[in-house]
């Protein structure tokens, strides 16, 4: 096993992107000895638990072979759908941003669509990239994503595009300014224990999907994704390595509404200053 993790050392301190997938979390039976509190929990399990296996089943021949991209999945927990399958599916995607690079979103989509074997999500939301601490958002800050976003639907790879945690106000300025409307929002009802009046009511004049979710503003911070990179292989250089973004999915079979997979798509990149 120390063998292995100084080879996984060894491919971290040449990669200079990291691509993570969990993996179908339904099957991974890892996660069903205890129940994480927190989905920030849950990620940071996910992303030790899949450096962990992924150091395990290295090769065994490193010579020539130190990509500068880093792709660690464990491929037998992964379930691709299937041509047959894809019109009993739908595929729903959150999309957490780290950083104001809106490229990232571009290959979020692509890796989702690649790691899951479609070519089109069903839905996209989107999920701001924190702001500085008194710094509210503004359409402003959406604009860029949501350009991208656009974009990616009349190329038919999202079929719709949704917000996370938009009043009414922002909400409806979005709406008024956006070429493609957003198709819902969420909101956190941590924070709002019933749906804002004025929110439902414009909501419900131009066809929002409003949905909740218990998700904290930033998912994982970089100190606890470091930490969990840094438990799985041992590697010492984990301050290097910041996020880019972090994509959770899910597959849920339309006639029976259950959850047929979900997981986690993470990359981070790492500074060579």
């Amino acid at each position: 096993m120390d063998t292995q993790k100084n080879k996984a050392r060894l491919l971290l301190s040449h990669a200079t992107t990291l691509n993570l997938h969990t993996g179908n979390l339904v099957n991974r039976s890892r996660l069903k000895k205890k129940c994480p509190s927190s989905p920030s929990e849950e990620l940071q399990d996910c992303i030790r638990a899949t450096l962990s296996e992924w150091s395990a089943k290295i090769n065994p021949t490193l010579e020539n072979e130190l990509p500068s991209v880093l792709d660690c999945t464990v491929s037998q927990a992964t379930d691709a759908i299937t041509p047959e399958e894809r019109e009993e599916l739908k595929v729903s995607v959150k999309l957490f941003m780290s950083g104001s690079d809106c490229s990232s979103i571009e290959s979020a989509v692509d890796m989702a669509c690649v790691s899951l074997g479609v070519s089109l999500l069903d839905s996209v939301i989107i999920a701001p990239p924190p702001l500085p601490e008194g710094e509210s958002l503004t359409l402003e800050h959406l604009k860029p994503l949501w350009a991208v976003l656009e974009c990616l639907v009349l190329n038919r790879k999202i079929a719709a595009i949704g917000t996370s945690d938009l009043d009414k106000a922002l909400l409806e300025q979005l709406y008024n300014w956006a070429k493609v409307k957003p198709s819902s929002n969420q909101v956190n009802l941590a924070s709002c224990c019933v749906m804002p009046p004025d929110l439902t009511a414009f909501a419900k004049e131009f066809d929002i999907q409003l949905l909740t979710h218990n998700d904290p503003k930033e998912l994982i911070s970089a100190t606890s994704f470091q930490e969990a990179v840094q438990e799985s292989t041992d590697d010492l250089q984990v301050a290097d390595w910041g996020l880019e973004w972090v994509l959770r999915y899910s597959v849920i079979v339309k006639s029976r509404g259950i959850i047929k997979s979900k997981g986690y798509l993470v990359q981070a990149n790492r500074s060579t200053q």
